[in-house]
């Protein structure tokens, strides 16, 4: 592979039903002698998936740079958090267990904690590996098989993956990959042998998702879009609020969907963080992913990198101000000429009613509002249909934990933000989606409890 912007890298057939079918069956008997296996055992084969993904971090990480256009930088910490959450899994699978409840005259009852069968994975592009890896190791800890299907924009590295589960020792076809789009992903979906789907991506598309898995009352997870509230409080330590605000808006290019792309920034310091904001954004290094210093690669594909344009000349039009960035970038390297490359860009002179302040950009956008009072901005802040990030930069500890406890969202950040420890679960609230990734919650979602009640004496008869 070389990095060559806006060419083709390679070429994958799309999975039919017929392939579909063969993966979920693979699975399916792999899953039969996996379940069997105790935690401790599945345990070990998880830890030299992770030993192997933490010995070729360089290799993966390149890999992913490639195939997704993020910086190698960042790429890194990717293959990181991905070894991380197999440890963190790998850690929890020997201890999985039910309860033992004491019923009256000696008998008893029991629960156990078992397996789902074959579950179906379906990824983003934004992060295909670390995605990969959130949603198979609570499923393989648990004794589940996995179905997976990557982003058709992002489709190599997910097959690395495979293989190295392969390499540590899972049984044959426990961890399958198919490839291909909408359709792809309906047969999978809708078949009868699958018995949980998780999905991260888009709310139209979850929507879809959710239909489809309703009519085999299927459980699923649903990880979607956001437009994240950042409020920014005049007492917080600018410096370190200008950092947290960068890091909610530019990593990967600003396509991450728990981004804190609405910027709140109480009056006083509006001007003094704006300027410091604009300064630090214009200093971003854009370019060849793959050299060190980059800190922002390309977008995902040229359609995408349109719409992103397109949110920006609207937000124009509607009476925000372009402080910096939104235009495209053609990077000096003639083999990059061709590269789906924009600057980074933050609006001011934004309000709540503009479609750049609504709608989730997905792209390196920030946009800048004022407020006043503490009340008013977490009612703004509420004011969304979506709820998977919110964060608060302040000194004052009470006023911290006040204003995260009245946000509605899932993932909450205070004097921080994007940062997504695997110990932590992760997820939304209203149109962001539900279900949990990360921490032992993800546990709930990949395993069912049974019941078991023992009669020690002799049964009594209503009859």
């Amino acid at each position: 592979f070389k990095m060559c912007p806006g060419r083709v890298i390679c070429k994958l057939l799309c999975s039919g039903e017929k392939e579909v079918d063969l993966a979920v069956q693979s699975a399916k008997a792999a899953f039969k002698i996996w379940s069997q296996m105790s935690g401790m055992e599945r345990s070990r084969v998880m830890l030299e998936a992770a030993r192997i993904i933490r010995e070729q971090r360089e290799e993966i990480a390149t890999l992913e740079t490639i195939n997704n256009g993020k910086s190698i930088f960042e790429a890194r910490v990717d293959i990181d958090i991905s070894w991380q959450c197999l440890e963190y899994y790998a850690g929890l699978a020997g201890s999985l267990a039910g309860e033992h409840i004491q019923l009256p005259g000696g008998s008893f009852g029991y629960t156990r904690r078992e397996p789902l069968g074959v579950c179906v994975g379906i990824g983003a592009w934004n992060y295909p590996f670390q995605i990969a890896c959130w949603k198979s190791a609570p499923a393989l800890a648990c004794g589940n098989a996995m179905v997976f299907k990557p982003s058709p924009f992002t489709p190599v590295s997910v097959v690395r993956l495979a293989e190295i589960f392969t390499e540590a020792g899972v049984p044959k076809g426990l961890f399958n990959v198919v490839q291909g789009g909408a359709a792809t992903g309906q047969f999978l979906c809708h078949h009868p042998d699958v018995a949980k789907i998780s999905f991260t991506g888009s709310v139209p598309t979850g929507i879809k998702i959710m239909e489809m898995a309703s009519k085999g009352i299927k459980p699923i997870t649903l990880e979607l879009g956001g437009k994240s509230p950042l409020i920014i409080f005049s007492d917080s330590a600018l410096e370190n609020a200008v950092n947290g605000a960068l890091m909610a808006n530019f990593l990967t290019q600003g396509e991450v969907c728990c981004n804190g792309t609405r910027v709140f920034v109480e009056r006083k310091i509006l001007d003094v963080f704006t300027k410091e904001v604009v300064k630090r954004t214009q200093k971003i290094k854009v370019g060849d992913p793959l050299l060190e210093d980059t800190r922002m690669g390309a977008l995902i594909n040229r359609p995408h990198l349109d719409r992103v344009q397109g949110f920006i000349k609207q937000a124009k039009e509607q009476g925000a101000e372009v402080l910096c960035g939104g235009d495209l970038y053609v990077p000096d390297d003639p083999k990059l000429k061709n590269g789906y490359y924009m600057r980074p860009c933050v609006l001011g002179n934004c309000t709540d009613d503009m479609t750049c302040v609504k709608e989730e950009i997905f792209g390196p956008v920030m946009s800048i509002l004022p407020f006043d009072t503490e009340e008013e901005v977490v009612e703004r802040a509420n004011n969304t249909k979506f709820g998977l990030a919110g964060g608060v930069f302040t000194r004052d500890i009470q006023k911290a934990h006040r204003v995260v406890a009245a946000l509605k969202a899932g993932m909450c950040f205070i004097n921080n933000y994007n940062i997504s420890p695997v110990e932590l679960p992760f997820g939304g609230y209203k149109s962001s989606g539900f279900g949990r990734e990360n921490g032992r919650a993800a546990i709930e979602y990949y395993s069912q409890l049974k019941t078991v009640c023992v009669e020690m004496g002799d049964v009594e008869s209503v009859f």
